[in-house]
């Protein structure tokens, strides 16, 4: 990749022309679904989160609301705004939904008692009947340090434990997780099948490149019109088509574990609008000088972050690879 030649700013992921970005992607949206699939309308997996909130606005805008549903997928552990801003989107769109409670799904896989089991020998004195838990990353980005899960649980008394999670914890928790992801996918091709439509993913450029995302649950979609944009841009879209401003104020949650998480905390450990332009000049091989310059902070920083993007892009990589034959 070539050294761009444009000077790095604050500024340089914004949309010049926010009407033809849209326009490119409905026609895009449009023509793979009708032409290439050859599919009727579009399902969308609608969670009151902004990525899901701006792929049906372009599906609307690409298909006509009447080919587009929205499905709503709560379970136990999902936050009871997830249900609420996700109707609202829909309304305001004129979308007809289906909710779908996976709740009995994921309890007939062993979510729950799985991944409580460990959580369970981490914490014995934990109990998934009132106490809550979720799973972060605690060093910083800027160190240049492997990724260190901990547990953190809070007790029915409000009191908040954290332990670093051993490995063999750590890999059972997420894999029970991911049935959550998994379930979601198989309901959303249900929908999409039975209506002879295409499921449209949601995830956007860092879920994608970063691998934050559940291989053949919320990475399983037939196309991914948002997975070109930075999440800063998907800001940017939502204001255009008007999504509803209490999604776009609401900070980004997993919405996955029983305690409230946030995806910096949880994955990507620093504030989106930092990331996205550290990530594009990652990409276009800025100067770590410049970037440093830019958004005062040391060298040193810089490159470590650049090297906590090639990690992970490494150890992610086999969520993006196809089938081995």
């Amino acid at each position: 990749m070539e050294t761009t030649s444009k000077a790095f700013s604050k500024e340089i992921l914004n949309i010049e022309n926010i009407e033809l970005v849209c326009d490119e992607i409905c026609h895009k949206l449009r023509g793979n679904i009708k032409n290439q699939l050859r599919r009727r309308g579009a399902v969308v997996g609608i969670s009151g989160g902004i990525d899901s909130s701006v792929v049906l606005a372009l599906a609307c805008r690409a298909l006509g609301q009447e080919n587009v549903i929205g499905i709503l997928m709560p379970e136990r552990d999902s936050s009871p705004e997830s249900l609420t801003l996700a109707q609202a989107l829909a309304n305001k769109f004129g979308v007809r939904t289906v909710v779908e409670n996976i709740t009995a799904t994921l309890e007939g896989f062993g979510c729950y008692k799985r991944r409580d089991e460990a959580i369970a020998r981490v914490f014995p004195e934990f109990n998934p009947l009132t106490d809550k838990a979720k799973i972060e990353i605690k060093q910083n980005i800027g160190q240049n340090l492997p990724s260190l899960f901990s547990l953190t649980i809070i007790t029915s008394a409000g009191e908040i434990l954290s332990k670093l999670l051993p490995v063999n914890e750590y890999l059972q928790i997420v894999a029970a997780t991911n049935f959550k992801q998994r379930s979601r996918m198989a309901m959303l091709y249900y929908h999409a099948e039975s209506l002879h439509y295409a499921v449209v993913g949601t995830p956007n450029k860092h879920e994608v490149e970063q691998g934050f995302f559940v291989k053949f649950g919320d990475g399983g979609a037939d196309l991914m019109p948002i997975g070109h944009l930075y999440k800063t841009q998907v800001y940017q879209l939502a204001e255009y088509l008007g999504i509803p401003q209490e999604i776009i104020d609401r900070t980004p949650t997993t919405d996955t574990y029983s305690a409230e998480q946030t995806q910096e905390e949880f994955f990507y450990q620093m504030p989106f609008k930092e990331m996205d332009l550290i990530w594009y000049a990652w990409e276009n091989q800025y100067r770590e000088e410049e970037i440093a310059k830019v958004l005062q902070k040391s060298v040193d920083e810089i490159h470590n972050i650049f090297k906590n993007f090639e990690r992970k892009q490494h150890t992610t990589s086999y969520l993006r690879a196809a089938p081995i034959f």
